[in-house]
């Protein structure tokens, strides 16, 4: 028989995800690692460090500085919202967390926007699944959400996305408007002004935190694919040439307002792969930064190969494509390879509705396998530093970590063990003889990678903390100036800048000769240019700093003689 599509799906599959559980576990997934953390070393401090000089008025808001030196990422509405909300929050709110609410948001945004995207596209006629002889097949609008719900599952189940979406930095901004603008152009044939205030905040929100040309790539491939493929299923009249031209338009206004702030900038690299191990790079990044939502998502291209030109295929396929092709070309492909979640998340879910039974087995068993042992290993550690039982984890630690000490707190473990529970819980679940959900196969990933951030961001922050922030280093470094006074820097990147900064609230400069600071912070591979910059009878050595996890990472501290 020839089925118009691949999806035979009863109503009986499309029961509906709890609304509270899904928000409760969204929730779990997005403030562990906005709550509680230091800024990390690199990209998260450094922006920052820009931040607090637009909220503090040491740079100008077009042209954002931090001693002189442009942000590495050319972008400016992250740096705004990170400025502006420091700017707007009390004084008894830390900096660094005022910064990360608008983030929040945008990781809300990412979420709800990846939900409502793929719902949309599961909502066109060609979408469906098979109609049957006696009645009995998913409803639209129950089918749709059953998609949606899986979607969302798959993008939080991507192993890459933890930790970049959990940054104040230009990747999540482009990640959320990425997501908006996915969003919108899927809703686009069913709604009016919503899609419409999407597509135009994405684009322009995209084209002002560094990724215009992406931003106009995407909305060409959705304008033309607007223009063939449209609903004949009762969507609005917002179709064919008017909603291409909307599109269009919504472009060219976010292209004007890129040019105008000078965002326009070739940053791709097209002979950056010339070894075959940095192809090989590449493709293992690809794996795992993508993993589960690639072999899903290759699944769903070749059962609906019949329909890739329409668009519950080809929107989320072209998105998808434009990231991966802009990850392969930039120098920074993990930041670049983040957009293309949620794109893929969203073909993952259509093979849920084509998935034999063993398939979903093989997934369930593969991930109750492996998310159960990461939690175990990672529970053992934990319990090896604060007790010395076993011995090894804990000196493993000591070895990597050199001077952290160990310490308990009591809502972080008692976060992590109700995690836990609830991970043993859903388990028993997802293993009894229940009526088949098509999201159900996605539960079980989503749930256990949400599991693993959050027991390494309550039972592992501390380490984590002492490794990957500055802040150790910055007050051994004020410990050893015994009089108050302003710093000189030489050589020193941006991410170090911006911790002296906040980390112990020095007042910086450039160094200069003559200078008038009293001291003088420099890299330690730079000790001979030094000698060389400056009169080496006019500074004294008083100490080398260390960083414990990073013999590269060293500061060296001069006083004026």
């Amino acid at each position: 028989m020839n089925q118009p599509t691949p999806a035979i799906v009863a109503q009986s599959a499309v029961r509906r995800l709890p609304r509270l559980a899904l928000l409760l576990f969204c929730a779990a997934y997005v403030l562990p690692g906005f709550v509680g953390r230091e800024p990390w070393k690199n990209a998260d401090i450094m922006a920052l460090g820009y931040m607090l000089e637009l909220a503090h008025g040491r740079a100008e808001w077009l042209a954002p500085e931090l001693l002189g030196q442009p942000p590495e990422f050319d972008a400016l509405l992250p740096y705004w919202l990170g400025a502006w909300a420091i700017r707007l929050a009390p004084a008894w709110l830390a900096p660094d967390f005022a910064a990360r609410i608008p983030f929040i948001a945008l990781l809300v945004l990412t979420l709800l926007a990846t939900w409502y995207g793929a719902y949309y596209l599961a909502r066109t006629p060609r979408a469906q699944p098979v109609p049957f002889a006696f009645g009995g097949e998913a409803l639209p609008t129950d089918y749709a959400r059953a998609i949606a719900d899986g979607a969302l599952l798959a993008l939080i189940a991507c192993l890459g996305l933890a930790q970049l979406s959990h940054e104040t930095t230009p990747a999540l901004a482009q990640l959320g408007f990425t997501a908006l603008t996915f969003y919108g152009m899927a809703a686009l044939p069913y709604r009016l002004a919503g899609p419409i205030v999407a597509i135009a905040a994405g684009l322009v929100g995209l084209g002002l935190s560094g990724a215009p040309a992406m931003a106009a790539l995407f909305a060409m491939g959705g304008a033309v694919l607007h223009t063939t493929d449209a609903p004949d299923d009762g969507a609005s009249d917002l179709r064919g040439s008017r909603g291409t031209a909307i599109v269009v338009a919504l472009a060219l206004l976010a292209a004007v307002v890129a040019l105008s702030l000078d965002m326009w900038q070739w940053r791709l690299t097209p002979t950056a792969f010339d070894s075959p191990r940095e192809w090989r790079s590449v493709a293992r990044l690809l794996v795992w930064f993508t993993w589960p939502a690639w072999p899903l998502a290759l699944w769903t291209v070749w059962r609906w190969r019949r329909q890739l030109g329409h668009r519950h295929v080809a929107l989320p396929l072209w998105f998808a494509l434009v990231s991966l092709g802009t990850a392969i070309l930039s120098p920074n492909s993990d930041r670049a390879l983040l957009l293309s979640l949620p794109p893929l998340a969203a073909l993952a879910a259509f093979a849920l509705p084509t998935f034999q039974r063993s398939a979903s087995a093989l997934i369930d068993w593969f991930t109750l396998l492996f998310f159960s042992g990461c939690a175990l290993v990672i529970w053992v550690i934990w319990i090896s530093l604060q007790t010395g039982v076993p011995a090894k984890p804990a000196a493993n630690v000591v070895k990597l970590a050199p001077g952290f000490s160990p310490s308990f707190s009591l809502l972080p473990f008692v976060v992590a063990l109700v995690a836990t529970i609830a991970w043993i819980s859903l388990v028993r679940w997802r293993t009894k003889r229940s009526r088949h959900a098509i999201w159900k196969s996605m539960v079980l990933p989503a749930a256990g990678a949400a599991l693993g951030w959050l027991l390494i961001m309550t039972l592992w922050l501390p380490a984590l903390d002492y490794a990957r922030s500055y802040a150790p280093v910055v007050q051994v470094l004020k410990q050893r100036m015994d009089a108050a006074g302003c710093v000189e820097v030489f050589g020193l990147t941006r991410a170090q800048i911006a911790a002296l900064r906040f980390h112990g609230e020095m007042d910086l400069r450039m160094a200069a000769t003559p200078g008038t600071c009293p001291w003088l912070v420099a890299a330690e591979d730079l000790q001979s240019s030094v000698s060389l910059a400056f009169d080496a009878r006019r500074w004294r050595l008083v100490a080398k700093i260390p960083r414990p996890t990073d013999k590269r990472d060293n500061l060296l501290l001069y006083r004026r003689s």
